[in-house]
């Protein structure tokens, strides 16, 4: 049930979904302060140290009856464990490019996902475009086009990003849990891969975590700080979507992919030449035919309100 649409309400709403966003656009600083470290070290610490984080935060309330009753359905379960495969993929890739120099290519991911949610409502729940979602989904492949020419092949890393959480998001919406529950679910799902490789490495000798000088390390305390990471922005994205109409979360989801490009660009000064130029402007002229289109939808169906 959602909270009621007053003023209140809505405040709070535009507070954390502006705040989720803006934590998802800055998460590139916090993971090149740790760049030294592997992503999939990263990613395994990011999946122990949510577990801890979520198993504490739903513990005050009924998330844990909640995830039973859902993990007890073997259907659920399976798609819980798709989506947990799905959604590591996605902090893997994104990490990885993050480190590796390619914020540019992580940010154009993100701007074409909803365009691609779009693509993903006609080929899996056949649903028909409006000609302005045709358009946008037009200008977006031709974007992609142009940068697979310019750099020689696909932009794996855009498209990734973009394909996992696309299909994250899909599988999410026929599951009846709520952010938190959700995600302490995936998390008990990803826990004992990601355990598993954490001891590794330290059997092996290849750790980074606990290997600094004094008890605890700077970098220990980054790496277990991305549990926070993990989780808080999300809850914040649940607070707001709970609260605010679809056109204005559609609005808010371009902030932390501009944020990340103005990043790559300005702070870590990634190459943007004249065709990349051009394939981020043809994707945005999708964004923007897009967004146009949902606010006409949205008050074609605000204006039978009474």
């Amino acid at each position: 049930m959602h909270p009621p649409a007053t003023r209140e309400n809505t405040r709070l709403g535009v507070f954390a979904g502006l705040a989720a966003y803006l934590i998802w656009g800055l998460v590139p600083v916090f993971f090149k302060q740790i760049a030294e470290v592997p992503a999939a070290e990263i990613i395994a610490h990011r999946v122990v140290w949510a577990m801890v984080l979520m198993t504490a935060l739903i513990g005050f309330g009924r998330g844990f009856a909640d995830a039973w009753r859902v993990a007890r359905i073997p259907r659920q379960l399976a798609r819980i464990a798709l989506a947990s495969f799905l959604v590591i993929s996605n902090w893997l890739v994104f990490v990885w490019g993050v480190n590796n120099g390619h914020i540019l290519e992580t940010s154009l991911g993100y701007f074409i996902l909803p365009l691609f949610n779009v693509a993903l409502g006609v080929l899996v729940l056949k649903e028909r475009l409006r000609p302005l979602q045709w358009l946008a989904v037009l200008l977006a492949s031709t974007g992609v086009t142009i940068e697979a020419v310019r750099a020689g092949g696909l932009p794996w890393i855009a498209l990734v990003l973009a394909g996992t959480f696309g299909i994250y998001g899909l599988l999410r919406k026929q599951l009846p849990l709520d952010a938190a529950s959700g995600l302490f679910l995936e998390t008990v799902c990803m826990t004992p891969l990601a355990l598993a490789w954490l001891a590794w490495l330290t059997i092996s000798g290849q750790s980074h975590f606990g290997s600094g000088a004094g008890l605890v390390s700077w970098r220990d305390l980054m790496l277990i700080a991305t549990g926070a990471v993990t989780a808080i922005p999300l809850l914040l994205f649940a607070v707001a979507a709970r609260r605010l109409p679809l056109n204005m979360m559609g609005f808010l989801q371009y902030l932390a992919p501009s944020i990340t490009f103005l990043l790559a660009v300005l702070v870590y000064h990634e190459p943007l030449d004249l065709i990349r130029t051009l394939a981020f402007a043809t994707i945005w002229t999708g964004l923007a035919v897009y967004s146009v289109d949902l606010f006409r939808s949205a008050g074609t169906r605000t204006v039978a309100v009474p």
